[in-house]
């Protein structure tokens, strides 16, 4: 009777359905610590703010405006999310770790489909590592998760095209994979290095690649292509990824290229500390040894290359998938994240399946022949050693994004110098109404970065809100400094000039607001009501109208028109 009971036990565990629905349980459960966790720095920005989730704009908007930046199939899965359940931020908690555990499935089908040894245990170690937890806690990196989903899918459908002998079949197989390809892309564009992974995929099972598949790989490259070009220019031209801070030399470039790639192979094997913003790195390309890292990396690839046909080739094929996911984030192209920190945890979220996969298979290998002997225990054994301690490390590091106040008070716990958690704790200080704690915030982060715009602009928001309009006008002006294009900083500073008496001035900043925004309906209204109150009315008739024009809905700038006997139409 026990015996027949363990073999039930024994061939159940052999099922695929229940080791797959083990990871997925395995994955919720380390993760339910975001049930209820909450919105952080730019989900506002993203979601909860976004007005093509929460209107004006809509669903159309989202995939033919700006403000679905460069991933409009996120954006999309927010819409529907909203459409039905509002702003509860556990729908779309729940939402990113199921794409999470769902992609640790895919992954462990891709690793058998590519003879992957230990291919299981090689998914199970990367969907509990704890260096995914920033990609799979933060909401708005649905990006990572979402797009991971597909492209694990597109992946999965190429291979099964490459063992097709039917044409029909081929072909059909290759058009889902690109049909996934395209969804990854549009959720987000680092998945662009698909088109290599394949075609290392299909080095690794043959040994070669055939002209046929280059033929076949053109139509990923095309799509890969488009969307590089889209992506470099949205970064530099709408997220604003231009600029001193954004103008390293190729030597500089390079160097943090190599610096990049150690750091984030250290921290799959010594994943501590985990921090949201990283230091930001001084690159002093003077010293030789700065180099070194970049020098250390390509030789090591280069040797595994040499070694490619021996017992190194897993290896090679796992250092190269690990580099080449990580090409677009290693500095060669600006991102505006680069701003705050050349590496982040969640840039590495595909990349880690490459060397995490490499040590199952190692463990793999051992147990079918330790010292010439086969001890298949020595795999479960490995696995209940190596994912409790895994899934407790994450468990542990999931309690930093319950909120955001948690969040930037570990940042800053773990990172002292980091201008930007200190910044967003001030604005959560306004937002509660106590203003004397944002401004040391504000004041902190300025002391660490004096430059930062941002920290200024609010550092001016939160004397306003005081009524302190000496030291907003200081604050403002520095922040017009570094950032002269910024209108609401414009008109805040005119508001402070007409409070403390300085209308001409006041004038004088409306007009470049205006000059470097034509079509800002707040200016128009603001510099409208001044008008009024200067007795020029044909002039504030004509900027309160274009308030109106530019903003149909504006309440206030159609009662200062009725105010004029202005026939405006009703709210």
């Amino acid at each position: 009777m026990t015996k027949s009971a363990a073999s039930v036990r024994w061939t159940l565990s052999q099922r695929p359905w229940v080791r797959g629905l083990f990871l997925v349980a395995v994955t919720l459960l380390v993760y339910h610590r975001l049930w209820q966790a909450g919105f952080i720095w730019d989900d506002a920005e993203h979601l909860t703010q976004n007005p093509c989730i929460i209107g004006p704009l809509g669903f159309k908007d989202i995939w033919t405006s700006s403000q679905a930046y460069y991933y409009p199939l996120v954006l999309t899965s927010f819409w529907v999310i909203h459409k039905f359940l509002d702003l509860n931020p556990l729908p779309y908690h729940l939402l990113n770790v199921l794409m999470h555990a769902g992609s640790a499935v895919l992954l462990w089908g891709v690793l058998r489909r590519l003879g992957v040894r230990a291919a299981w245990l090689g998914a199970a170690l990367w969907a509990l590592h704890p260096v995914t937890v920033q990609s799979v806690a933060w909401i708005t990196e649905l990006k990572n998760t979402q797009s991971c989903f597909f492209y694990l899918l597109s992946i999965l459908f190429f291979l099964k095209a490459d063992g097709c002998e039917a044409a029909p079949q081929r072909r059909w197989h290759l058009g889902l994979s690109l049909l996934f390809f395209a969804m990854a892309i549009t959720s987000k564009s680092a998945t662009v290095m698909l088109p290599v992974v394949l075609a290392l995929c299909l080095w690794w099972r043959r040994g070669r690649l055939l002209w046929r598949d280059l033929a076949v790989l053109m139509l990923f490259f095309f799509v890969s292509a488009a969307a590089s070009i889209w992506t470099i220019w949205e970064q530099q031209f709408h997220s604003g990824a231009i600029g001193a801070e954004f103008a390293q030399t190729w030597p500089q470039r390079l160097a943090i290229a190599g610096w990049d790639i150690w750091f984030y192979l250290s921290k799959l094997f010594w994943p501590n500390p985990l921090i949201f913003i990283y230091p930001r790195w001084k690159i002093d390309t003077t010293k030789l040894v700065t180099f070194l890292p970049l020098v250390a990396a390509l030789g090591g690839l280069l040797l595994l290359w040499w070694k490619r046909t021996g017992p190194l080739r897993p290896v090679f094929v796992a250092a190269a998938y690990f580099v080449i996911s990580l090409f677009p984030v290693l500095g060669f192209f600006n991102i505006y994240f680069f701003r705050y920190s050349f590496v982040s945890d969640h840039f590495q979220y595909l990349a880690a399946m490459g060397p995490l996969a490499l040590v199952a298979s190692g463990i793999g290998s051992l147990a079918r022949s330790s010292f010439g002997k086969t001890k298949l225990w020595l795999q479960p054994a490995f696995g209940a050693a190596l994912l409790p301690i895994l899934g407790v490390l994450t468990w542990q590091q999931t309690k930093n994004y319950v909120d955001a106040k948690t969040l930037y008070g570990t940042t800053i716990e773990r990172n002292p110098d980091c201008w930007l958690a200190y910044n967003n704790l001030g604005a959560m200080s306004v937002q509660e109404r106590r203003l004397d704690e944002a401004i040391g915030y504000y004041e902190k982060a300025l002391t660490i970065e004096p430059e930062i715009p941002e920290a200024q602009y609010n550092l001016g928001n939160a004397f306003f809100t005081k009524n302190d309009f000496a030291r907003a006008i200081g604050a403002y002006q520095l922040a017009l400094r570094a950032q002269p294009n910024n209108n609401k900083a414009r008109n805040n500073l005119a508001v402070c000039l007409i409070a403390t008496g300085h209308i001409s001035e006041a004038m004088e900043q409306f007009g470049e607001a205006l000059r470097f925004n034509p079509n800002d309906p707040d200016t128009h209204y603001n510099l409208g009501y001044l008008l009024v109150q200067l007795g020029r009315r044909e002039e504030a008739i004509s900027h309160l109208t274009e308030a109106v024009r530019l903003k149909p809905d504006y309440a206030k700038a159609k009662e200062q028109l009725r105010a004029l006997d202005v026939l405006v139409p009703p709210l």
